[in-house]
């Protein structure tokens, strides 16, 4: 268990309708795309990842890392292994045991479970502390959390609530639900002084009011579902995990609230898998590994979320830099490079400042007129697109530019390269007519699998998202674009979920979320259909009747962030990156200061074929090599008086063991081909 930080937003207003607890985030009436995910209230800032179904246990090994592309799968596929090599995985079947951990979508069971632990959690809470004040408590992901009104919590304060859980567990208690009117619900909430559930009931538009109470001794507004009685709760399948502070309804100027989370599962070796995955995710935590392999920081000195890319993470950034470019030519795409500030008039007319000015950071006073650090990369693209008139015929325009945008998030909220205030998208938009939107579709999505299996991506989950109540545009304009969509998915023969209503009012788009090597889902690339910006900036072309129209704006990020997909990446190989993208690709080590001349000729002449190499001496070759394990070089060579004397090196790899002695020009070879492949050696 742990103390954390404080979490930047609580659960927002809206309420889902099965139950008063348990929240989601609201749709934000965002006119632009919002490719960098926004805050989630039910998240914890120090556990990042959806738990992979399948879990080895108990026995720990060392996860193989995935070190080449593989061929793309079903994405509609349960991640059900970590996708190593072939006899590699049939091995590791042998020796460990597996088991598959349910879901709150597959198991009802457990998703009231893990309700009534936050029901459970509340009244033990407010058992041994009678002066805290409940306010809302939904099952997440992997368990439970509540928000109390209350004095700070220690670790020994969780110990003793959860001690309080297991004799109400033991109690067997009924949980029985209780239909009542308004009236009586807030002369019931009046009686006990609970001003946080007459906000609650306040926003609850549905009558009859439904309490849940536990026996007889304590209850809460609450729709369910629920298990029985406190009894079918497995009390050693449950955890408190951690405390955070979070604001009352997400908003700084309200009170600071203590979040307590929990874990809950079917069964003990649920939880034991559950917390053996847990150590495993910590231990690939792209923060330690990025302060372990000095490949980035966050300076407090210049200010929080602000990434500074040390040598050897800028080398890591340029070869994805260099990889995402050419990947965009080859596609067809304009490169672009545009300011990193604009007049405030802009962000004006884009819709900035009427619905994400309190994402932006303030504007800036030049020479009489206001400026402001861009929060999106749209408006400039738009801009060029302005600049001339335009034909038919100049039909698809596809322009793209890795920017730098700004924006503000709360310091809690702030949370490695994953949350940050400074970041480069990669973002692109596409100008097309109404029948082209298919095909400009189809030709992201295969950008986007191209992309992502250079850095060993191929499991995704794709979501469609459709029009929304509110929306802008026609009714022949979104069913037009929302076929094109599906067509285009159903053309790349991608499995998809379909959010009925999901989508913005300006227009349905598609979601894709990676899978990573312990089957974390990230949500990365993002393909927006746009009828709003076009009509804001009034931007035109002559069709072929030479009359003016108006073009379909589409957006696009595949790698949502450099930085948010460079700490995943890093979780996903666990810092071991594969040899194409290893920062130092090969480390030369002499057995002694005597072979410190030819090191540095072979140093020399692996550099001048691109390999990224370094000497390394001055220590016993044991240390030397044991350090070089450690920072995760992926080639060692070794040069002792026989290589000398034979013009050769012996090879070590990290993936493969020992390779042996080798000619230089041999070696070379060996580690170009394995680069070009995107293989290890």
């Amino acid at each position: 268990m742990s103390i954390l930080h404080i979490v930047g937003m609580a659960a927002p207003h809206s309420l889902l309708s099965s139950s008063h607890f348990l929240s989601k985030p609201t749709s934000l009436p965002f006119p632009f795309p919002f490719p960098f995910p926004l805050p989630l209230p039910n998240r914890s800032l120090s556990i990042h990842f959806p738990l992979k179904r399948l879990v080895s246990f108990p026995k720990r090994q060392e996860l193989k890392r995935i070190h080449g592309a593989t061929l793309p799968t079903d994405s509609a596929q349960p991640a059900v292994e970590i996708r190593n090599d072939p006899v590699q995985e049939t091995q590791k079947q042998e020796e460990v045991g597996k088991l598959v951990l349910p879901t709150n979508e597959s198991s009802e069971e457990l998703l009231r479970i893990r309700h009534t632990c936050a029901h459970v959690m509340a009244m033990a809470v407010q058992k041994l502390y009678p002066e805290a004040k409940v306010t809302i408590g939904p099952w997440i992901e992997n368990g439970f959390y509540y928000d109390f009104d209350m004095e700070p919590l220690t670790d020994q304060d969780l110990k003793r609530i959860k001690k309080e859980m297991d004799r109400i567990i033991k109690r067997n208690l009924p949980l029985v639900r209780e239909e009542v009117s308004r009236d009586e619900a807030q002369r019931r909430i009046m009686a006990i002084n609970e001003p946080y559930k007459m906000e609650i009931l306040d926003s609850i538009k549905e009558d009859p009011i439904t309490i849940y109470h536990i026996g007889n001794e304590w209850w809460d507004l609450c729709a369910g579902p629920h298990v029985e009685t406190t009894g079918k709760i497995n009390k050693k399948a449950v955890e408190l995990e951690s405390v955070a502070g979070a604001y009352w309804r997400g908003d700084e100027t309200k009170p600071m609230l203590r979040r307590i989370y929990g874990t809950s599962w079917e069964n003990k070796e649920q939880l034991k898998a559950y917390l053996h995955f847990k150590e495993e995710a910590k231990r690939q935590d792209h923060r330690r590994s990025g302060q372990d392999l000095d490949l980035f920081s966050i300076q407090e000195e210049a200010g929080r979320g602000l990434v500074f890319w040390h040598p050897k993470g800028a080398i890591v950034r340029h070869i994805i830099e260099d990889s995402w470019r050419k990947t965009h030519i080859e596609h067809g795409y304009d490169l672009l490079y545009t300011p990193h500030v604009a007049r405030a008039d802009l962000w004006k007319i884009s819709g900035h400042l009427d619905f994400y000015k309190e994402n932006m950071y303030d504007q800036m006073e030049i020479e009489d007129e206001l400026y402001q650090l861009r929060p999106m990369n749209c408006p400039y693209h738009i801009l060029v697109y302005k600049r001339k008139l335009h034909s038919y015929r100049d039909f698809p325009i596809r322009v793209a530019e890795l920017g730098t945008v700004y924006r503000y998030e709360l310091s809690g909220s702030l949370h490695g390269l994953f949350r940050v205030r400074g970041f480069t998208q990669d973002d692109a938009h596409i100008f097309c007519l109404e029948d082209q939107i298919k095909d400009e579709i189809r030709g992201v999505l295969d950008l986007t699998e191209e992309i992502l299996l250079q850095f060993g991506f191929s499991k995704y989950e794709v979501n469609l998202s459709t029009r929304p109540e509110k929306a802008v545009g026609g009714d022949d304009i979104w069913e037009k674009a929302t076929v094109a969509l599906k067509d285009a998915l159903d053309d790349k023969g991608w499995s998809y979920q379909i959010d009925e209503g999901g989508g913005a009012f300006y227009g349905p788009k598609i979601d894709l979320k990676i899978e990573d090597a312990l089957g974390r889902k990230w949500q990365c690339s993002t393909i927006q259909v746009d009828f709003n910006l076009p009509n804001r900036f009034d931007i035109t072309y002559v069709d072929s009747n030479s009359e003016k129209k108006r073009p379909i704006l589409i957006h696009r990020a595949v790698l949502g962030s450099l930085e948010r997909f460079f700490g995943v990446l890093i979780e996903h190989y666990a810092g071991d990156l594969p040899l194409w993208l290893s920062p130092i690709q090969a480390r030369v080590f002499p057995v002694t200061d005597t072979q410190l001349g030819y090191c540095s000729e072979v140093t020399s002449k692996l550099k001048a074929n691109g390999i990224r190499t370094e000497v390394c001496h001055g220590e016993r070759l044991t240390k030397l090599i044991r350090n070089a394990e450690k920072q995760k070089i992926p080639l060692m060579a070794v040069v002792g008086p026989k290589e000398v004397e034979t013009h050769s090196v012996t090879v070590r790899s990290r993936f493969s063991g020992e390779l042996g002695t080798m000619k230089i020009d041999e070696f070379i070879s060996s580690i170009k081909q394995a680069i070009t492949n995107r293989t290890s050696l």
